[in-house]
C-alpha cells in the first residue's frame, strides 16, 4: 500500500514540475496570440503560409499552429489549435500531428544537437524538410484512397468560441490550461505505469536491431534507446556527454542525432496527439517507418561525403 502510495504521490509532483515549467511559455505565448490575433495576424499569417498547408491538405490557420510547436512547443500548439477551432478530418490532424511530431521546440532540441557536434542548418532542415515530406506522402495517400475523412473526434474542446468579451476568453484559457495539467497527469501516470510493467523496456528492444541496421554502433544505440522512448533531452544529452568523452564514433553521433531529432518521445507524444483525433498507425507505426527509411538512407548516402566536406557540412567532433 505504501508503494501504491509513493508511487501515485511521485507522479502527481512530477506532474505539477512539468505543468509549472510548461506554464512558464505557455502563459505568455497565449497572450501574445490573443493580441497578434486581435490585430489581425492570424488571418494575415494564415494567408502567407496557405500554399504550403494546402500542398499537404490542411486548412491555412494550420499553418500557426505547427510555427508555434516549432518555436515554442507541443503543448502551447494544441492551445492555439483549440482557440481556432477549425474543425478537421481524422486524415488531416494526423498529418497536423505528424508534422508537428517531426518537427517541434526547435530552439531547444537545435541548440542541443549544436552541442553534440550537428550543425545547424541540418538539425532544421533534416526535421523541417522531414516533416513537409512526409505529410505530401500522407496527403497523396489518404487522397488516392480516400481514407481517413471523417470528421476528427478532438477531446479537447473549447467551451466557447467566436468574438466573446475578454473576461469570458480569459476564464477559458484558465480552464483549457487546468485541461492541460489533467493531460500532464494523465501522460506521466500512464508513462510511469508502462515503466513499471516493462513495456517501455520491450519496446527499446524491439526497435534496437533496427538501429543496428542503421549503423549505429552498440554504444550509441543504448542511448539513442532513451531518447526514442523518453525523449530527446534524455538521450540527446547523454549522446553529448559520451560524444565529448569520444566514446562514439563521430559519424554515429550523427546518425542518432538526426534519428533523435525525428524520432523521440514515442510514447508520450504519440499518446497526446490522439487528444486532438490523429490516426495511432499513422502516428505511431506511419512515423516509426517512415523515420527509419529516411535516416537509414541519409546514413549510407552520407558515407559517399569526403571527410572534410562532412565536417564542414554536418558534424564536427566534439570530443575532448
Amino acid at each position: 500500500m505504501s508503494g501504491i502510495k509513493e508511487f501515485l504521490s511521485r507522479t502527481f509532483k512530477d506532474s505539477v514540475n512539468v505543468a509549472t515549467t510548461l506554464y512558464k511559455v505557455m502563459i505568455p505565448t497565449i497572450i501574445f496570440v490573443k493580441i497578434f490575433e486581435e490585430m489581425g495576424g492570424v488571418e494575415w499569417f494564415s494567408d502567407f503560409i496557405a500554399p504550403l498547408m494546402q500542398l499537404v491538405g490542411l486548412p491555412s490557420e494550420m499553418g500557426l499552429v505547427w510555427a508555434t510547436a516549432m518555436f515554442i512547443n507541443i503543448y502551447s500548439s494544441l492551445v492555439i489549435l483549440v482557440n481556432l477551432d477549425v474543425p478537421m478530418t481524422v486524415a488531416q490532424a494526423s498529418i497536423l500531428s505528424c508534422m508537428i511530431l517531426l518537427a517541434h521546440s526547435m530552439p531547444i532540441e537545435v541548440s542541443l544537437a549544436k552541442k553534440s557536434g550537428v550543425s545547424v542548418w541540418w538539425a532544421i532542415v533534416s526535421r523541417v524538410g522531414g516533416a513537409l515530406l512526409f505529410a505530401w506522402i500522407l496527403q497523396l495517400i489518404y487522397s488516392a484512397t480516400g481514407s481517413l475523412q471523417d470528421p476528427a473526434q478532438i477531446i479537447w474542446q473549447t467551451s466557447v468560441s467566436g468574438d466573446i468579451p475578454l473576461t469570458d476568453w480569459a476564464l477559458n484559457q484558465v480552464q483549457n490550461l487546468g485541461i492541460v495539467f489533467v493531460i500532464i497527469l494523465a501522460l506521466i501516470l500512464m508513462l510511469n505505469l508502462l515503466k513499471v510493467l516493462g513495456i517501455e523496456r520491450l519496446i527499446a528492444k524491439a526497435l534496437s536491431p533496427f538501429l543496428r541496421l542503421l549503423g549505429i554502433s552498440q554504444e550509441a544505440t543504448n542511448l539513442t534507446l532513451i531518447g526514442i522512448t523518453l525523449g530527446l533531452s534524455y538521450g540527446g544529452g547523454l549522446l553529448v556527454n559520451e560524444a565529448r568523452k569520444g566514446h562514439i564514433p563521430p559519424r554515429d553521433v550523427f546518425t542518432a542525432i538526426t534519428l533523435l531529432g525525428l524520432l523521440h518521445s514515442l510514447i508520450e507524444d504519440t499518446i497526446l496527439m490522439l487528444v486532438i483525433g490523429a490516426d495511432f498507425n499513422t502516428i505511431f507505426w506511419g512515423r516509426l517507418i517512415f523515420v527509419l527509411v529516411i535516416v537509414g538512407t541519409i546514413s549510407r548516402l552520407i558515407r559517399l561525403v569526403d571527410g572534410k566536406r562532412y565536417e564542414r557540412l554536418f558534424y564536427r567532433s566534439v570530443a575532448i
